[in-house]
């Protein structure tokens, strides 16, 4: 399995090792978030481009939209989040991922974050 990615609007990426890969939030964004009582995720087929808006999120405090960075074609989504969007606070980097996309540049996860740089950036939002 390789390394997670990051992105600044702390989104998480992870290639797998069929090709795909899998998308989630990460523990700070759901802590920012708080309890999530909706998930809106993209169609399996569905043509992604970047900066594109993939995923709704509410929650007792706000909304939020998931922007994907590089695009893609969303191949499975994880429905469980869809019935119990608690699912993304107890386990975000874990069984509360989003949707896994085929990328349609693989090269496109090196331009996003490793875990110290992602780790230092919320690290400096105190």
């Amino acid at each position: 399995m390789s390394p997670l990615k990051f992105t600044d609007d702390h989104e998480w990426f992870r290639a797998e090792d069929d090709g795909t890969v899998t998308v989630g939030v990460t523990h700070y964004a759901q802590e920012q978030l708080g309890d999530l009582i909706y998930v809106q995720l993209p169609e399996v087929g569905r043509k992604h481009a970047p900066g594109e808006e993939v995923v709704v999120l509410e929650s007792v405090k706000a909304a939020a939209d998931i922007k994907m960075p590089i695009g893609g074609t969303v191949i499975e989504v994880n429905e469980s989040v869809v019935k119990d969007p608690a699912l993304v606070n107890r386990d975000p980097m874990g069984d509360g991922w989003f949707f896994r996309t085929r990328i349609d540049d693989a090269g496109a996860l090196a331009g996003l974050m490793d875990e110290p740089a992602y780790q230092k950036l919320v690290g400096s939002l105190g």
